[in-house]
């Protein structure tokens, strides 16, 4: 009964999050966002930004963009209750380009 339980939670919780069928989505970080984010710092003083600036804040955001991945938090506390599911996940990533 437990079971049955747990799995219409599951579902009803997934039903009324605010990421519902959007799971996982890429973060979007620009240059400007860590800027503003290092100029807001406490007690910190940010010189008037340069190119040379800008560009360096260009390639973090880029960089960070690469590997930051913003998650819906039901499916990330599935993930980590089940590593299978995780390792199933990984599975069909790894084989995507294999399976078209």
């Amino acid at each position: 009964m437990g079971d049955i339980l747990n799995e219409a939670y599951g579902i009803v919780q997934c039903k009324e999050c605010p990421w519902y069928k959007s799971c996982v989505t890429p973060m979007r970080i620009s240059g400007e966002d860590i800027q503003r984010q290092l100029s807001a710092m406490p007690g910190q003083m940010m010189p008037p930004p340069d190119v040379s600036l800008q560009s360096f804040f260009s390639s973090m955001s880029t960089a960070a963009q690469n590997f930051l991945l913003e998650g819906c938090p039901v499916f990330i506390e599935r993930l980590r209750r089940s590593p299978e599911l995780a390792q199933r996940i990984k599975e069909m990533m790894r084989n995507w380009a294999k399976e078209e």
